[in-house]
């Protein structure tokens, strides 16, 4: 449920913020507290360098390349190398592969097979499904906003990863995606070590998202503005930022800070 004190330390801690402009919310769930951001329709993009470009390993350098005034919020959205680069399928763009699909057995949370890609359309509807091949049409295909490729996969149909724990003994700060039956997107970062078990019933049973994706854990950050919250004790790599709905038409984005 969500916790009506902390909704209001928040409100406070931001000066004037409504609730109507509140994209993230703490709720609470089996004694640990959870941040769950809305972009309420806004216009989600993805952060993520080639192997040409100079990677984003901050919230700051991001607003750099946006107007910070048109910033619902911001989460790490993906796993990345130790340059910052993703190590999984990244789209940002009509039909502009960053990273390719990434198959291969390893070890770590990513290669905990089956992992997964998180995909947004156009429209704003979003997607989760368990990696596979890609056909050339999907990568080339201009409907498609964002994707990036993460794993585990958390939830699937309301299933849960079949290699992870109820309750395992692995606690971090981590977060996540999810997606609801109608294909609106949930972004969640725990304010508690969790397990990954913890965070997979949350987004089933509380957020009812029967679809979520791992995003990351240890290096998990959120940048609120509102909240006057940005997360800063890591270098990142791929990051969603998610635009407010009134700054989300076409060409209204806002220009870069010189």
């Amino acid at each position: 449920m969500i916790v009506p004190l902390a909704l209001a330390a928040a409100c406070a801690r931001s000066g004037s913020a409504s609730a109507d402009e509140a994209w993230c919310r703490m709720q609470s769930f089996e004694g640990s507290r959870f941040t769950v951001c809305d972009n309420q329709g806004g216009r989600l993009q993805l952060f993520a360098a080639a192997r040409n470009e100079a990677p984003l390993r901050s919230f700051d350098e991001v607003s750099r390349h946006v107007n910070p005034s048109t910033v619902a919020f911001a989460m790490n959205g993906g796993m990345f190398d130790q340059n910052g680069r993703p190590i999984g399928l990244a789209i940002v763009g009509p039909g502009r592969l960053v990273h390719a699909i990434n198959l291969r057995d390893g070890p770590g949370n990513f290669h905990m097979k089956p992992n997964g890609v998180f995909e947004v359309d156009y429209t704003g509807k979003a997607s989760i499904f368990e990696s596979a091949p890609m056909p050339v049409e999907l990568v080339r295909d201009v409907s498609v906003a964002l994707a990036t490729q993460s794993g585990p996969l958390l939830l699937e149909h309301g299933r849960m990863h079949p290699k992870i724990q109820p309750d395992g003994e692995s606690r971090l700060i981590r977060n996540a995606v999810g997606v609801t039956p109608a294909g609106k997107p949930l972004f969640v970062i725990s304010e508690d070590p969790v397990s990954l078990g913890k965070l997979a019933r949350f987004m089933r049973d509380q957020l009812h998202t029967p679809d979520a994706l791992f995003l990351d854990g240890s290096v998990s950050a959120l940048w609120d503005p509102t909240d006057n919250r940005e997360d800063s004790s890591t270098k990142l790599g791929p990051i969603i930022v998610a635009f407010k709905p009134a700054a989300s038409a076409p060409g209204r984005a806002g220009r870069a800070r010189p």
